[in-house]
């Protein structure tokens, strides 16, 4: 039986890959700041496939749930064998400039407490011994940063060189680490800014994680033209790039 736990379950990517991966046999625990609104969520997942879903609370920005996290979930829910990190703050850019207390939850919440929490899944699994993985959910806003939402984009960028970091730690281990860096997703947390284009629905990118997670891929970018939109983005010249409204 393969478990697993998905931090950030109220977003629409973690919900569209728990039905993904119920519907797969895989049994879950879904973690996220006032859990209790998760239950109709998760009463359906159980009536429709059968398998075993718990909540569990969980808010990165209180240190104190990240160290011991994986003994504690495998104590009360079983152990897991797959650990999802999907939770992310996006901030707004323009307060982020004046407000240091933005900024700080757009670092702190994006990076600091994402490497805090996915160091702590990566011992608990490479000490479990067995075939395990992590997925990691990053950004193309972190291959460059842009005036728009340069914070944001810090972070996530800070993020994926963590989970390159880890992928490197553990690959002598039977652990493999997934980073994912999807582009615009019609999400609540992107619904309303300006300037999207090609907008993917979250079942689309959750198809894809876990396509590349079966096949042990490294990096995802999804949709996949994505890498291309960035190797773009990335090969402008700073000096006309900086007179870019991007």
């Amino acid at each position: 039986m393969s478990r697993a736990l998905i931090l950030g379950a109220k977003s629409a990517i973690a919900q569209a890959l728990a039905r993904r991966l119920a519907e797969e046999g895989w049994d879950l625990v879904l973690a996220a700041r006032q859990s209790g609104q998760l239950e109709p969520f998760a009463a359906d997942l159980r009536l429709r496939t059968g398998r075993e879903v718990r909540l569990w609370e969980f808010e990165v920005l209180e240190g104190g749930q990240v160290e011991g996290l994986a003994a504690r979930v495998a104590g009360e829910c079983g152990p897991f064998e797959l650990g999802v990190l999907v939770f992310g703050y996006l901030g707004v850019q323009r307060r982020a400039e004046v407000d240091r207390a933005e900024l700080a939850r757009i670092l702190h919440t994006n990076f600091t407490g994402a490497a805090l929490v996915l160091s702590e899944l990566a011992g608990y699994l490479e000490g479990k011994g067995g075939p395990g993985g992590l997925i990691g959910i990053s950004s193309v806003a972190g291959d460059r940063g842009r005036q728009s939402n340069y914070a944001y984009g810090a972070a996530k960028g800070g993020l994926s060189l963590f989970l390159q970091g880890l992928r490197n730690r553990l690959a002598s281990s039977p652990v493999h680490v997934l980073t994912v860096k999807p582009g615009f997703v019609d999400t609540p947390m992107t619904r309303g800014l300006e300037g999207l284009f090609l907008v993917a629905s979250p079942e689309k990118v959750a198809g894809d994680i876990l396509r590349a997670y079966k096949k042990k891929k490294d990096i995802l970018y999804t949709p996949w033209f994505w890498r291309y939109i960035m190797y773009f983005i990335k090969n402008i010249p700073e000096g006309i790039f900086k007179r870019l409204k991007l």
